[in-house]
């Protein structure tokens, strides 16, 4: 027999006789009375006036037992839906009324997979190309039955697992450095149509600011980190295509000091490019050098040339001078 807390019931011998009434074996009984007939009527009864009622004759033989069960008819459902891929939706609801009865659950959200022990259905390959789903769960226990409805947008509410095996390294060599790498979510499909771009942030442990990172490939190299400081960094992930999708969880948090040695050492290529421009410096300077003293030879021989014209001309005159008669 299905009942609501607080209210009064009645509950029939069925024998028309004085009857003697137990709860659970035990005389002892919450608020009643008992009527001519041999019927208990319970008052005002709480949840734990629920149990197994027996009615005795006066001989002591059992006339009739009812097994009594106490609680609330449903209520509305709290539901919120998790799509963690482009390939799973979770859909999950907590009840706003306690009813102490057992229930059952049911859905219509396509075929909805249900698990009602943990009060949630999977839906697999859902309709991402569909704007608005809807999403109706029934809750029926002994005392009636409720549905409650909700509308959401898929590609709304997409949100990847955090990454995972984030790992963060220091560069041997550099004070000032440091590596991380992260595995995509295991939950989110590894193919070329579902890209995810990674957001990674740091900061040495203690400060107030983040530095942020934004990459679609692992690993990052970090190279503005403050030498010998530790620093927090975490890393999380988005759909890169769509804009609208919500950014996951961050990773757990990772405390990590770059490299503490010697001064770090130019790379080779780095000395290599030095040299190329030492070279090409003197070179074009020895060029500028050449064709200034080139210019200045070329000054000097014009010049020469000159005063050798004019000496020419003039020892010319001179012996003009001299043949002419007096």
């Amino acid at each position: 027999q299905w009942e609501e807390v607080e209210s009064s019931l009645f509950m029939s011998s069925q024998s028309g006789v004085p009857v003697v009434w137990h709860l659970n074996r035990s005389a002892a009984l919450p608020l009643h009375r008992v009527t001519s007939e041999g019927s208990l009527v319970l008052l005002h009864v709480e949840h734990s006036a629920q149990g197994d009622y027996s009615c005795y004759d006066s001989q002591g033989l059992l006339l009739h037992s009812v097994r009594l069960r106490l609680g609330h008819p449903p209520g509305l459902l709290n539901i919120s839906c998790q799509v963690p891929n482009h390939t799973h939706v979770r859909c999950s609801w907590v009840e706003s009324v306690k009813t102490f009865l057992p229930a059952q659950y049911n859905a219509s959200f396509r075929p909805c997979v249900m698990d009602v022990a943990h009060k949630h259905c999977d839906v697999y390959h859902p309709a991402f190309w569909q704007t608005i789903h809807t999403l109706s769960v029934t809750e029926t226990n002994g005392l009636g039955s409720k549905s409650t409805s909700d509308r959401f947008r898929l590609h709304e509410l997409l949100k990847p697992d955090p990454p995972e095996s984030v790992l963060v390294q220091q560069l041997e060599g550099y004070s000032q450095r440091l590596t991380v790498s992260w595995n995509f979510p295991s939950s989110w499909p590894l193919h070329t149509a579902f890209p995810l771009v990674f957001h990674i942030r740091y900061r040495p442990l203690g400060s107030m600011y983040w530095s942020e990172i934004y990459s679609e490939e692992s690993p990052v190299v970090i190279s503005d980190a403050l030498a010998g400081h530790l620093h927090q960094v975490q890393v999380r992930a988005r759909d890169e295509v769509n804009n609208e999708s919500q950014w996951s969880d961050w990773s757990p948090l990772l405390l990590v000091r770059p490299w503490k040695g010697q001064a770090e050492k130019p790379s080779s290529v780095n000395q290599d490019e030095g040299n190329l421009g030492l070279v090409i410096v003197l070179v074009l300077f020895s060029l500028v050098i050449l064709i200034t003293v080139l210019s200045l030879v070329f000054v000097v021989w014009v010049r020469q040339k000159r005063r050798d014209h004019v000496t020419v001309q003039e020892l010319a005159s001179v012996v003009k001078m001299k043949s002419m008669p007096i």
